[in-house]
């Protein structure tokens, strides 16, 4: 029998978004991402993808980033509630990160 090889690539846990919005079928993955800005400090990002899903006749159920005429202004409620979203996330990622400032701070 043989013997199935590990894959460092595929054991890794896979990331999952931070929050998903659904109206329907449309839906809205919001994904954080660690990085550094210009001066070596730690920033957060976020990213959004968007989906259209459906179910096929055999009943598995898919995903794409294809949108038809009736799926549009559903898509711009989505994308708008992400949107807003996303700006509440930077809010408090940035209220965090001045609390932690605040700890830093010798006492005077």
């Amino acid at each position: 029998m043989a013997k199935k090889q590990s894959n460092p690539k595929n054991d890794a846990p896979k990331a999952q978004p931070v929050e998903e919005i659904r109206i329907g079928a449309i839906k809205a993955a919001i994904w954080r991402n660690d990085g550094e800005n210009g001066d070596r400090q730690p920033q957060v990002r976020f990213n959004v993808t968007l989906q259209r899903i459906y179910r096929t006749e055999d009943g598995q159920w898919h995903s794409t980033a294809s949108f038809g005429r009736d799926d549009l202004l559903v898509l711009m409620k989505v994308a708008d509630a992400a949107h807003t979203r996303v700006l509440q996330l930077i809010g408090e990622q940035r209220e965090q990160q001045r609390f932690h400032e605040r700890q830093e701070q010798p006492a005077v």
